[in-house]
């Protein structure tokens, strides 16, 4: 990578050599502007307004317009020799919690480089120092022309630089808030958070530049002669009037865009619980979970008509066994009126013996009396 910058890392009395290298690059398309009518290239010519001719880069300097209008030429000589240390140096002026920088301020950001051998040493020693104290430094620096405010970071194994704008940059969000008085309901909030989880985290590796995609192909069918591709229908939009409907559908989309919503699963009807205890069986997902629901439910119809059947055959055969109960029952009374009549006339003629004996004994009695 090529160095934009060359200086040093004041660190107290310690002096590091760095190069100074971009540490981003931009991929977005750049255009020409065209003239339409025959594709000409439309440029831009520096010319000397009072000489009105062409000049080049060489010719070209910079120079301060006053309030007046006056101009005052200012030399590379005279920006070299600004009063100013950190004209061509990094100076460190405090250490501070990385928290303590508001994202605001951040600007460009840049890798600080080793500047040869001898400044190996020291660049490991402040690397090293703002690792275990897990603070940045906060530095000033010279660049294009002006001071720059930065913030100094470990990064793997090297030191990068952030660019920081000055706190008087950053404007106020003042008039940016709603200026009208809003209540949120904790069921709002907890279908937000509900949301934020659906979402989850994303890998920022994953994500590229889809706009920049989409005009690669748009370029590539121009160039081949085809139509370009169409622009998908736009969603459709409109005023949110319930927002708690807003967010439960949002939820449920992300669900169902994550292979979680309800149409990841079967509707199977739940049965009654069974008279040996057994749970019903766990919904599942898939085909499989419809097959195993019509199965339980044919299951359930054959369980059914069993037990019908045999509360049928119950109830007949407490029906046969009432009507045998009944007979037996009769012909047991039956027996015992019979076998009352059977000793009623076994005891008759003794009971007519005994009252014949019973007559004998008292005519002899008589007999002897007289």
């Amino acid at each position: 990578m090529r160095s934009i910058w060359n200086g040093a890392i004041s660190f107290g009395l310690v002096s590091i050599p760095i190069k100074m290298v971009n540490a981003t690059e931009s991929h977005s398309i750049s255009f020409r502007q065209i003239h339409t009518e025959d594709n000409g290239r439309i440029r831009y010519r520096k010319v000397c307004e009072l000489e009105e001719r062409e000049v080049t880069q060489a010719e070209i300097g910079k120079a301060y317009e006053d309030a007046d209008g006056s101009v005052i030429p200012i030399t590379d000589e005279d920006l070299s020799h600004l009063p100013i240390p950190t004209a061509r140096t990094i100076e460190i002026v405090a250490f501070v919690p990385a928290d303590r920088i508001d994202p605001l301020q951040m600007d460009a950001a840049y890798y600080l480089a080793a500047g040869g051998a001898p400044a190996a040493k020291p660049y490991t020693l402040l690397r090293e120092a703002l690792k275990r104290s897990n603070k940045v430094a906060i530095a000033k620096y010279a660049l294009r022309g002006r001071e720059r405010l930065g913030m100094l970071r470990v990064v793997g194994d090297a030191i990068a630089m952030h660019g920081l704008l000055w706190p008087d940059e950053v404007r106020a969000p003042e008039g940016v808030a709603p200026d009208v008085d809003v209540t949120v309901r904790d069921k709002e909030l907890d279908l937000a958070d509900a949301l934020m989880d659906t979402l989850g985290e994303v890998d920022l590796e994953d994500l590229h530049d889809e706009y920049r995609e989409a005009l690669e192909e748009v370029i590539a069918a121009k160039a081949a002669g085809e139509a370009p591709p169409e622009a998908p229908a736009p969603a459709a939009g409109g005023k949110v009037l319930d927002l708690m409907a807003a967010l439960e559908k949002s939820v449920r989309a992300a669900k169902e865009s994550r292979g979680e919503g309800p149409a990841g699963k079967a509707d199977v009807t739940s049965l009654p619980p069974s008279r040996s205890g057994r749970a019903t069986p766990k919904e599942t997902g898939g085909r499989k979970s419809t097959a195993a629901g019509k199965r339980t439910a044919k299951t359930a119809e054959g369980a059914k008509k069993t037990a019908a059947a045999k509360t049928a055959s119950r109830k007949s055969s407490s029906a046969a066994s009432g009507t045998s109960s009944a007979a037996s029952s009769s012909s047991r009374s039956s027996g015992r009126t019979a076998a009352k009549k059977t000793a009623t006339t076994k005891a008759a003629p003794k009971k007519a013996a005994a009252g014949k004996a019973a007559t004998g004994k008292k005519t002899a009695a008589r007999k002897r009396s007289a």
